[in-house]
C-alpha cells in the first residue's frame, strides 16, 4: 500500500475517498501529461475529471462541488474571486441570487468540449455520454450556458466575519504593526568586518 511509503504520490483513489469523507463531488482540472524538469513528457496524469461520492445515498450529499487544480505534481484549491463592485462578468458572476449566496459556474467539459471523465463508475454506470451527463445532473446542480457548455453550479455563502474573529485579527495585526524594524548594517560597516578577517 502506498500510504505506508513516505513520499508516495497521490492517486485517483485518494480523491475518491476525499469526496466520500466530505460527501461532496470533487472536480479536478489539470494538465494531461506530467513532465520532467527538462520538459520531457513522462506520462499521463489521469487526475482530471469528476469524483462523485457514489457510495453514499444522494440525499446525504451536497450537490455543490469542490474544485481542485492539478499541475506539476501538486493540487491547489480553486476558489472564485470576490467581485464586489465590478458587476456581473463571466464565470463566477453572482446572477439573480440572494446577496448571501455566490454562484460559480464550473465547466464539466475539457478544452475540447468533451465531457469530463467520471472516475470510479461501475460497469452499469459507465454507459454513453448521454447517460454520464444524466448521472452528473443527478449528483450536481447543473445548467447549460448560452454557449452550450454544461456547467456545475458551486454555491457558497458570503463570508461574514464574527465580531470576535475580527477583533482577534485586529489585535494580531496591531502586534505586528508595533514591531520595530531591525536596524540594518550599512555597506561601510559590512566592509569593515570583512577587512578585519
Amino acid at each position: 500500500m502506498f500510504f505506508k511509503q513516505p513520499g508516495a504520490s497521490l492517486e485517483q483513489t485518494h480523491i475518491f475517498v476525499l469526496a466520500h469523507i466530505l460527501r461532496r463531488p470533487i472536480i479536478v482540472y489539470g494538465v494531461k501529461y506530467y513532465k520532467s524538469f527538462r520538459g520531457e513528457t513522462l506520462g499521463y496524469t489521469r487526475f482530471q475529471g469528476v469524483y462523485l461520492p457514489l457510495l453514499w445515498e444522494q440525499s446525504f450529499c451536497w450537490k455543490s462541488p469542490i474544485a481542485l487544480g492539478y499541475t506539476r505534481g501538486h493540487f491547489s484549491a480553486l476558489v472564485a474571486m470576490e467581485n464586489d463592485g465590478y458587476g456581473n462578468r463571466g464565470a463566477g458572476a453572482n446572477l439573480n441570487t440572494d446577496d448571501d449566496v455566490t454562484i460559480t459556474f464550473l465547466p464539466l467539459v475539457d478544452s475540447e468540449r468533451k465531457l469530463l471523465h467520471i472516475h470510479f463508475l461501475s460497469a452499469q454506470e459507465i454507459g454513453n455520454e448521454e447517460q454520464q451527463e444524466k448521472l452528473l445532473r443527478e449528483w450536481l446542480d447543473c445548467c447549460v450556458t448560452e454557449g452550450g457548455v454544461l456547467v456545475a453550479m458551486q454555491k457558497s455563502s458570503r463570508r461574514r466575519n464574527h465580531p470576535l474573529v475580527t477583533q482577534m485579527v485586529e489585535k494580531w495585526l496591531d502586534r505586528y504593526r508595533q514591531i520595530r524594524p531591525c536596524t540594518s548594517l550599512s555597506d561601510g560597516e559590512e566592509d569593515e568586518d570583512d577587512d578585519d578577517e
